[in-house]
Order: C-alpha cells, then structure tokens, then sequence
C-alpha cells in the first residue's frame, strides 16, 4: 500500500501563497502518476492538477492554470502544489492522489489518497 499525508494547508488571503506538500511512503512514489484534486462543501471533487512519475509531464485544470504549480521530488518522496494568487473559490479540502496508471488511461489503475488538508481563502 502507498501511505500519502498532505500538509500546508491554512488560512489565507485572497492573492496570498500556500505550499502544500504531500509525503509518500510504503512503496516506490516514483512509479507513480500523481496528482492534486480539492472539494469545496456541496461541491463534487475537482480535479486541479497532476504530474508524471517522473515529474516530465503536468497537466491543470481550468480555473488554476497559471496560478498553481505542481512539483515533485522523487528522491524525498514528495508531491508538491505552489498556488498563488489565491481566490476565495479556492477555498476547499486539498487532497493528494497517486495512481500507478498515468491520469487519462482507461485501464485499471490501483489509486490512492491522502486524508485531505483545508485551505480557506478569505476576501
């Protein structure tokens, strides 16, 4: 089993930074696609961003691009997500996932979460 527990969420605001992190353990993270979905209360998850096993590839969704980055670093077994300029529709629980399929593929794919870290943005 892959182990992912998210860290750096918070209380910001709007065009304000966070960094979160998402650690890996219990199998090799770099055999693993990995990504970054949020939920926001009443909302169905969405997906925000995702990156290849090895980090050559990154692929975001609308309402984020050119404002977040992800990132990772194999060799510490961390998942990255640089978001700036902050909005108050950013406001959600952050949640890491890894998958040993690259996102877009129809075959199955074993996937894997993290508990989830909040981020509230406010005006």
């Amino acid at each position: 089993q892959l182990q992912l527990v998210e860290s750096g969420g918070g209380l910001v605001q709007a065009g304000g930074s966070l960094r979160l992190s998402c650690a890996a353990s219990g199998r090799t993270f770099s055999s693993y696609a990995a990504g970054w979905f949020r939920q926001a209360p009443g909302k169905e998850r969405e997906f925000v961003a995702s990156i290849s096993s090895i980090g050559g590839s990154t692929n975001y969704g609308d309402s984020v691009k050119g404002r977040f980055t992800i990132s990772r670093d194999n060799a510490k077994n961390t998942l990255y997500l640089e978001m700036n300029s902050l909005r108050p529709e950013d406001t959600a629980v952050y949640y890491c996932n890894a998958r040993s399929r690259p996102y877009g593929s129809r075959l199955p794919t074993d996937d894997y979460w993290g508990q989830g870290t909040q981020v509230t943005v406010s005006s």
